[in-house]
């Protein structure tokens, strides 16, 4: 099948040349001599701008991804003769990613890994939860609690909590809907309390009823691109900044997405929402070089849609208003791409808005509703 992506694996005799190929031809014998490593290396195949060919590397594995059958062949074949390599076909496990494919599209999930970290928390038999957390949630680090209580303390040993902390950043590649929640437990990873143990455990609960919900890459592409951002007012209790979100997607599949606490206090929700403009247009310009680079034509503007109205004025107005002179130079950077012609800012509705999920805690109506809008797919789950 042409373009598909192929797995290869990694040996520990780089001097020897072993391949099992997935289209049933014979697996080369390595050379009774291997010629000798030199200081300077072998020139690698020559491209042309009609194939595009690239490669994701890991200490023991290798996926290789192009457009062309023939490339990949070569590439391989270059690759043979350094390493020893075994070709796996078609991927279906990659980095704890397992990658499923129907009619529909491509499947990104982590199941497998969800399941592991439920084990390793010992909540196997606990009843799963609807929500990853709660709603006007209050977590304060221990150096800013100065009336830490007994029924609060932190933790003696802090392990526990920053591996599975740093477990469920990983699972985040794939599960979009735990973004927020994971951002705000991250913070804590120096002094945990008991608190931040208690809601990262009910972030683990909300994985159980769900272990196998993944992004879908679907098939149907009309290769516009679509951008939401939002800001949530003063989030954090501590330095009363804001949190931004934003997500991308090409067609119906989502792309990228960020949740992050601004880097400064706003002091307006529309200067909030005119920082996270900005940033998602940084995303948005270096998605379009990257897939121009691959080849692949995004069709006219990219549309970044806010739920502020001030911000989308201050973002299309060329003028400088006295109460904007505050805000960094580059946040302005958004209205320099709306005058090139690379965004289109469009107003839309706080209930519709996806970037919800990615600020705030929701209810879990609105949690489930957002989720559909983002193109996540349990492929597991049996259909009603």
């Amino acid at each position: 099948m042409e373009g598909m992506p192929r797995t290869l694996s990694n040996a520990d005799h780089p001097s020897e040349v072993s391949v099992d190929t997935a289209i049933g031809e014979p697996s080369p014998s390595p050379p009774e001599h291997p010629p000798r490593r030199t200081g300077r290396a072998t020139r690698p195949p020559t491209w042309t701008k009609d194939y595009i060919c690239a490669s994701l590397n890991s200490p023991d594995d290798i996926l290789i991804m192009g457009n062309d059958e023939a490339a990949i062949e070569n590439l391989k074949k270059y690759l043979h003769t350094t390493f020893h390599i075994k070709d796996l076909g078609a991927p279906k496990y990659f980095l704890g990613i397992e990658i499923a494919r129907s009619h529909q599209g491509i499947s990104l999930s982590q199941r497998k890994f969800v399941l592991e970290i439920i084990l390793e928390a010992g909540l196997s038999g606990c009843k799963p939860a609807v929500i990853p957390i709660k709603q006007n949630t209050r977590l304060i680090a221990a150096d800013h609690d100065k009336e830490t209580s007994r029924d609060d303390p932190i933790l003696k040993d802090p392990t526990s909590y920053q591996k599975l902390i740093g477990k469920l950043i990983y699972l985040t590649m794939t599960r979009p809907d735990i973004s927020y929640a994971v951002q705000n437990l991250s913070q804590f990873m120096h002094k945990p309390k008991e608190s931040h143990m208690n809601a990262a455990l009910k972030v683990v609960k909300y994985l159980k009823k769900c272990p196998g919900l993944g992004i879908l890459l679907s098939r149907k592409c009309n290769m516009e691109m679509t951008a939401y951002c939002d800001a949530y007012y003063a989030t954090c209790p501590m330095s009363r900044r804001f949190v931004s979100g934003f997500c991308i997607k090409l067609g119906e599949s989502l792309l990228s997405w960020k949740t992050k606490k601004q880097a400064t206090v706003s002091l307006s929700s529309a200067e909030a929402e005119y920082r996270a403009m900005a940033k998602t247009t940084c995303e948005i310009v270096w998605i379009r070089g990257l897939l121009g680079d691959l080849g692949i034509q995004v069709k006219g503007s990219t549309k970044l849609y806010c739920d502020n109205e001030s911000a989308l004025k201050l973002a299309a107005n060329p003028i400088m208003h006295e109460r904007t002179k505050h805000i960094e130079v580059d946040c302005h950077f958004t209205r320099e791409k709306i005058q090139e012609g690379i965004i289109e800012t469009r107003g839309i509705g706080t209930v519709e808005q996806p970037a919800d999920i990615f600020t705030k805690p929701l209810c879990s109506r609105q949690h489930a509703y957002l989720l559909s809008k983002l193109g996540i797919l349990d492929i597991y789950k049996p259909p009603a």
